[in-house]
């Protein structure tokens, strides 16, 4: 096969033997990079486990509280308790690099005349269950906003891990084992020619000795 793609000469060779040697060195950088990135990812599903446990846990006992709320109070009063709300809230997305990818890191601000009012409505025709909700939803709110962050970071770590695995492969399955039978039919030519002009220079070597014996040879009468 490689007899019909390259030309065994020794440049040809010195080139494929510096290609090698490239492939090798970014072989090994993306093996590292690969093994970083698992302990990278395998630290944030540790962390999405949690989060998403805080998160469900806070969620259920909103939801709960806000069940119970639905049943104490009319559909339009708790529509009317919860149509304005008092408290805005910003969202600022900026990114973190690691390994070369770069993924979110979220931070928001809640803005409001008093940070430590949650509450969108006055207590005397609302439950003390619906305060109940909205406070667990306020306790909540941080986590799930990292949740998002960390599962946004999981998908785009596990689609980087993905291409780099695939490029390790193509190194070390194809393209290290390709250069390496390319040197070694260019070596094993080049082998071959040289054992040839050592023949062929031997050759000459015992014809030119043949011909200087025949030449001080005296002439018979």
């Amino acid at each position: 096969m490689a007899s019909k793609t390259i030309n065994p000469t020794r440049m040809e060779l010195t080139r494929l033997k510096g290609r090698l040697k490239t492939a090798t060195r970014g072989h090994k950088l993306l093996k590292d990079k690969r093994d970083e990135l698992m302990k990278q990812f395998l630290e944030i599903v540790r962390r999405n486990r949690e989060l998403r446990r805080k998160v469900e846990e806070g969620l259920e006992k909103a939801n709960a509280a806000f069940t119970v709320a639905s049943a104490l109070m009319s559909p339009e009063m708790l529509e009317q308790a919860l149509l304005y709300p008092k408290q805005s809230v910003e969202l600022d997305m900026k990114y973190q690099n690691i390994m070369s990818v770069n993924v979110p890191v979220y931070e928001f601000h809640t803005k409001n005349e008093d940070p430590a009012e949650i509450y969108p409505y006055g207590f005397a025709q609302t439950s003390g269950e619906l305060d109940a909700a909205l406070e667990a939803l306020a306790n909540v709110f941080s986590d799930m906003l990292e949740l998002a962050e960390v599962e946004k970071t999981m998908q785009l770590l596990a689609e980087d891990i993905e291409k780099t695995r695939r490029r390790v492969n193509a190194l070390e399955y194809v393209m290290i084992p390709d250069f390496q039978q390319k040197i070694r039919y260019i070596s094993m030519k080049l082998d071959e020619n040289e054992r040839g002009n050592i023949t062929r220079l031997m050759k000459v070597k015992d014809m030119v000795l043949q011909e200087a014996h025949d030449f001080k040879q005296p002439a018979t009468a």
